[in-house]
């Protein structure tokens, strides 16, 4: 497991990549990377569009076990608060925004929002991996 904080600011969100790419690249990943890489820049535009409190920032979380990564973006935001919980869209072709949770429908095996404590909540995705080395636990 690894986890990073990011500022609310957007040049996070290409630092939430790296990060990303450096902890699949110890980890030996090649296969699911380019997808985790762009569902990361997905869920790290949405927690700092859409999910951080001013003064707060977003948490990345990589867990490698059982031949599956797990990719979490902590928030900030009280869904319970403003009434929005992250949905998938299906955004008119003229619009410029809405297909970030459509994309990562689309290339994760699994994806989620479970509240986070003390607030906030995490946006989860999942991915067969085929060899996680020890590293990544």
């Amino acid at each position: 497991m690894t986890q990073k904080y990011f500022d609310a600011k957007p040049e996070s969100v290409g630092l939430a990549r790296e990060f990303t790419t450096a902890a699949l690249t110890a980890w030996g990943l090649d296969g699911p990377a380019d997808n985790i890489r762009l569902c990361v820049s997905e869920l790290a535009s949405n927690a700092l569009v859409h999910g951080t409190e001013p003064g707060h920032g977003f948490v990345v979380k990589l867990t490698g076990d059982d031949g599956f990564v797990r990719l979490e973006v902590h928030d900030s935001r009280n869904p319970r608060r403003d009434g929005h919980r992250p949905h998938v869209r299906h955004p008119d072709l003229a619009d410029t925004s809405g297909r970030g949770l459509l994309i990562v429908e689309m290339l994760a095996d699994a994806w989620g929002v479970e509240s986070r404590q003390p607030f906030g909540k995490i946006v989860w995705s999942r991915f067969k991996a085929a060899a996680i080395r020890e590293a990544a636990c």
